[in-house]
């Protein structure tokens, strides 16, 4: 297929090497030719440029709380706002933030000692010092916080006894034990439990943002829901926030590199409409725009089009307390293999690829090899009489003569109630099922699913770094993150072992074995590798848009 291979071709990279960026638009030279998302070199914005940048943006973020943030738009706005240790240039790679340095790594690969800046501020212009990372990791772990991501931190020595600590006196004396030392105001050391080859990647994520004590603290759950509640040291600040309407930000003066951050202002317009984006777009009342299937093949061709790869899967979740029949194997597997995931692909979903695993196209497995490469295809086959077949097995398992009433849950913005038809009409065509779908907003599908209040939700999964690890660890029994209520001791051993054990290829083929459970008990069902066509005007320079992360960095991007 045609766009299969341009993903793949895009995204099999090595983290040692560089993960591709898709960045500003392609100027008049690729006119006619097919969007790859690959970096162009840009001219520096002119002088007489202003500096102001407007996008259309798809998603309400819900509240903008390092610790309990848990959605790409969250990332992405906390990206701007704020800054970790480490930030994650153009090719991927960590370079300073927030650090002077990159870190001074023991032998042992378990002890980072990481010098900060001298002289950081936060926004209101108040000093940063090592302890706000203290403060940040602690708050993260304490169970009272409810931090979905929680347990990344919890790889750091200590982490996981502070999370299962009862009591407030409990908590207390765990986090003074954990493995993070503010030695002196600019110098941090953190202690792991075990070695994590990739975890100085993974100190540029958002849940290893610093916090500040004094000004999260009094919030409360209050945190991070409007402008002048969110605080960060970031290239940019959050000058206004009007909820469903738009987010403005404004460039930070005290952010420690402010004299090379060009932009003075950016506007994200909450647009969920493609067509009414497309529209603002081409008035010229937007620069940037996610387009649909149907619009992407329309505008192919076009010199402002960027095709952006993604380590991004769009699957579904059964959830199981709340429908017990779904805790049959074989109504889970006729679900998924009732879906015609081409199917979906050529009609809604151009540009992405349909799925052949849980873990995307370009993630690595640990080993130095790609994943799905080693893998190979795992999806079950799109099979509508064998799935009838195995639903009417199922339901006499069960007891059951018709399979209970049952709704799809997704978002509502863009294509997610065009995917959200396409799978209803799907089950009642191959399977003689009815569906109701229920698209909702963004923050409330995110919501709803934590919570797992849901019968079937349409989801979509975006790497955190470069492994496998950030897809299947989250199917083990207990996660905060394992909403469908799925369990299988087999597939816990073989994630546990490849947690500890230091030995690469024993670790990649845990992994690869691990996934086959998850597909063969159909826990999941994968659906597509999301790849994503954008419109950006030409006068906008070095907007990258990673493959994974943040959906764009505006660090370094400037209008000409």
């Amino acid at each position: 297929m045609k766009f299969k291979k341009i993903l793949s071709t895009a995204m099999a990279v090595t983290l040692a090497g560089s993960l591709l960026a898709a960045c500003s638009s392609n100027n008049n030279s690729n006119k006619g030719s097919e969007p790859t998302g690959s970096a162009q070199a840009s001219a520096p914005a002119s002088s007489g440029a202003k500096q102001e940048l407007v996008m259309n943006y798809r998603a309400e973020p819900p509240a903008l709380d390092v610790s309990i943030a848990e959605t790409s738009a969250a990332f992405t706005v906390l990206g701007a706002v704020s800054e970790g240790l480490y930030r994650l240039n153009k090719d991927m790679q960590p370079e300073p933030g927030l650090a002077s340095a990159l870190p001074e790594i023991s032998a042992d690969g378990l002890t980072y000692t990481i010098k900060l800046r001298d002289g950081l501020q936060w926004s209101d212009g108040s000093p940063l010092t090592a302890k706000d990372f203290v403060y940040s990791f602690r708050r993260t772990l304490d169970p009272a916080t409810k931090a979905t991501y929680a347990f990344i931190v919890a790889w750091v020595k200590g982490g996981e006894d502070v999370m299962a600590a009862k009591s407030a006196d409990d908590v207390k004396a765990a986090q003074e034990k954990l493995g993070v030392e503010a030695k002196d105001d600019t110098t941090l050391v953190i202690t792991l439990e075990r070695p994590v080859p990739f975890f100085t990647s993974l100190l540029s994520f958002l849940t290893f943002y610093p916090q500040k004590e004094d000004f999260v603290g009094p919030l409360g759950e209050k945190g991070g829901t409007d402008a002048d509640k969110v605080i960060g040291a970031g290239p940019f600040l959050l000058k206004s926030w009007d909820h469903d309407q738009k987010l403005v930000l404004e460039k930070n003066d005290k952010y420690w590199d402010a004299a090379n951050v060009k932009l003075t202002k950016v506007t994200l317009n909450i647009v969920k409409d493609n067509s009414t984006g497309l529209n603002l777009y081409d008035s010229g009342a937007s620069d940037f725009q996610v387009l649909s299937g149907e619009q992407y093949m329309n505008l192919k061709g076009n010199p402002e089009l960027v095709l952006k790869p993604e380590l991004v899967t769009g699957y579904l979740n059964f959830q199981e307390t709340k429908v017990p029949a779904f805790k049959n194997q074989k109504i889970r597997q006729a679900f998924s293999m009732a879906i015609d995931r081409q199917g979906l692909v050529d009609t809604i979903l151009q540009g992405s690829v349909p799925s052949t695993g849980f873990v995307p196209l370009g993630n690595l497995d640990g080993d130095s090899q790609e994943f799905r490469a080693v893998a190979g295809d795992a999806q079950v086959a799109f099979d509508p009489a064998k799935a009838k077949e195995l639903l009417a097995e199922g339901l006499k398992d069960e007891g059951l003569t018709q399979m209970p009433k049952v709704s799809i849950m997704g978002d509502d913005h863009s294509t997610g109630p065009k995917v959200l038809e396409f799978l209803v009409g799907q089950w009642e065509q191959n399977l003689g099922v009815k569906v109701v779908a229920s698209p909702m907003p963004h923050a409330s599908r995110v919501d709803n699913e934590l919570k797992k209040n849901y019968d079937i939700v349409s989801s979509l999964w975006g790497a955190d770094y470069n492994d496998p690890m950030t897809w299947l660890d989250m199917y083990l029994t207990g996660s905060s993150l394992n909403t469908q209520d799925w369990s299988n001791a087999k597939y816990d051993e073989l994630i546990k072992e490849a947690q500890t054990t230091t030995d690469a290829k024993k670790r990649a083929a845990n992994l690869v074995e691990a996934e086959k459970v998850l597909l063969e008990e159909a826990a999941i069902s994968p659906l597509y590798f999301r790849s994503i066509p954008v419109m950006v005007k030409s006068k906008v320079q070095d907007l990258i848009q990673p493959p994974y992360g943040p959906e764009f960095e505006l660090k370094w991007t400037s209008i000409k």
